[in-house]
């Protein structure tokens, strides 16, 4: 099965070169939002050394973020199903270039924190655009060349976003020290709010929907009643109305669907089109990305913080330490949706998740026979070997996901998929207290600062060792083949991908 194009539904223009354009456009915003946060990431430390932010403070500026993403990110696809794809998208490349601006004049941690927060909630506006204006725009036989080069935006953002977040922090441009992470986005913003204006179309649903208003308050005091205890449970001690509250989110979620489920029966214009989960490669892929979202959220929080206090690296180390991984990431990306997914189908990403384990393994290995003498060298490796895993897994991810849903609900879908893997984002961000911070002691002298952090990083490998083998378990509900789109008479793969968030 493939998308479902409606009588109604306006069919993409082959011959119309503005939509290429358009998806120029679309990628930039998305190669913006990827770049943010893989370079607030690597700025974490020189942030929290320079604004005296405490711990649970940067785990908000990252886990923040993710929050707002994740709470906005479904209500952002419907509102572009409803008021226009580009409209929103425009609304939300302009608001995030405004939260950027703010982040950068930000004058103390908490005012970092709630710009970080706003500009999540703008980039809830704007990324579940780029699936569907893509989708809108381009016939199915063209969707495998438009999500091949999105493959090659995500190698680019992995690959520039750390380095270039070491280099702008590194040199300290005007006495500014980190805030050019956030300024930088500016020009970009700017240029695609233009551009965006003039050469992306139009499109909408289908059939008139209505914003759900009581499914937005639902999913968002849901999430707030789940992540936000979980956050800053460790710095408060754990108190008893943390549990309760995590435990009155799963009441939420259960109030959430029953309410929906009546609204659809009742109007036909859910937030939550709950009929996407009778697919059963939907509801697969939406468990595999949530999980792997929480793995990420670990992973790369923990490991800015062992290169760069655990072994006492400089901001621009780090970050070239990171190209192995992110040059391993593209290249395997690129291969996986054009040459191996057609051919090897689910095997594949399958493999990527046995792969990325065995990296994080060899680098287990490595962080407990080196300790602090650990080099970049040595941790080329695995590196490679992790990059490669998940490069072999983030660019078809999507397609398992989203290649039997009808267009009509394109929006919610995406706005679906981009939600779970923010919240386990959220979610791994919010265990970094547990499986990292839980294994350090508060009081700590100097000297036992550093090897507190790769103790604790070697805890957190651990973690995500694990989460990975849950993947590869979770992979098998996956379809075995890549669906197919029949064009002219012949069939071509259907590749349709998402530009992953690699940490918020």
């Amino acid at each position: 099965m493939t998308f479902t194009d409606t009588p109604h539904a306006p069919q993409p223009a082959a011959g119309d070169r503005r939509r290429w354009f358009a998806l120029a456009i679309v990628m930039t915003a998305a190669f913006m939002d990827l770049v943010d946060v893989t370079i607030v990431n690597i700025a974490i430390p020189s942030i929290q050394r320079d604004e005296g932010a405490t711990f649970s403070q940067i785990q908000w500026i990252t886990a923040g973020y993710a929050l707002a993403f994740a709470a906005g990110l479904v209500t952002g696809g419907r509102l572009g199903d409803i008021h226009g794809r580009k409209r929103i998208f425009l609304v939300g490349i302009g608001g995030f270039t405004v939260a950027s601006a703010l982040c950068g004049l930000a004058v103390n941690p908490e005012m970092l924190v709630a710009s970080r927060i706003l500009q999540g909630a703008m980039a809830a506006l704007m990324v579940p655009q780029v699936l569907s204006i893509v989708h809108a725009t381009f016939p199915a036989h063209e969707r495998g060349k438009v999500f091949g080069l999105f493959g090659a935006v995500v190698g680019l953002g992995a690959v520039s976003g750390p380095l270039l977040g070491a280099l702008l922090t590194e040199w300290n441009l005007f006495g500014l020290e980190w805030r050019p992470i956030f300024l930088i986005n500016l020009p970009v913003g700017i240029a695609g709010l233009v551009l965006g204006r003039r050469f992306i179309t139009e499109s909408k649903a289908p059939r008139a929907l209505k914003l759900d208003l009581v499914g937005v308050a639902l999913v968002t005091l849901g999430l707030l009643m789940l992540l936000y205890p979980l956050t800053r449970g460790r710095e408060l001690g754990w108190p008893a109305w943390g549990y309760v509250s995590m435990a009155g989110a799963l009441a939420v979620f259960g109030a959430l669907v029953a309410y929906e489920r009546a609204k659809g029966a009742r109007d036909g214009s859910p937030l939550i089109e709950l009929s996407l989960f009778r697919v059963k490669s939907f509801a697969a892929g939406i468990a595999v990305q949530t999980v792997f979202g929480i793995g990420l959220g670990v992973f790369f929080l923990v490991w800015t913080l062992y290169m760069q206090i655990g072994l006492g690296w400089s901001v621009l180390r780090a970050g070239l330490t990171g190209l192995p991984f992110s040059v391993a990431v593209s290249a395997a990306a690129g291969m996986s949706v054009q040459l191996l997914v057609p051919r090897f189908g689910r095997k594949v990403l399958q493999a990527g998740a046995l792969v990325m384990a065995a990296g994080v393994l060899i680098y287990l290995w490595e962080a407990e026979r080196y300790g602090q003498a650990i080099t970049s060298w040595q941790m080329a490796l695995p590196l490679v070997v992790m990059g490669a895993g998940m490069g072999l897994i983030v660019a078809p991810l999507t397609d398992a996901v989203l290649s039997e849903v009808p267009r009509e609900h394109a929006g919610s879908a995406s706005g679906l998929i981009n939600t779970v893997q923010q919240m386990g984002n959220a979610l791994g961000l919010g265990l970094v207290s547990v499986v990292f911070f839980g294994v350090i002691d508060e009081e700590l002298a100097p000297a036992e600062v550093g090897p507190a952090f790769v103790d604790g990083f070697q805890h957190a490998l651990g973690w995500v060792a694990a989460v990975l083998g849950v993947i590869f378990l979770l992979m098998f509900a996956l379809p075995k083949r890549p669906a197919q789109h029949v064009e002219g008479g012949q069939e071509t793969p259907a590749v349709v991908t998402k530009e992953p968030e690699l940490v918020s």
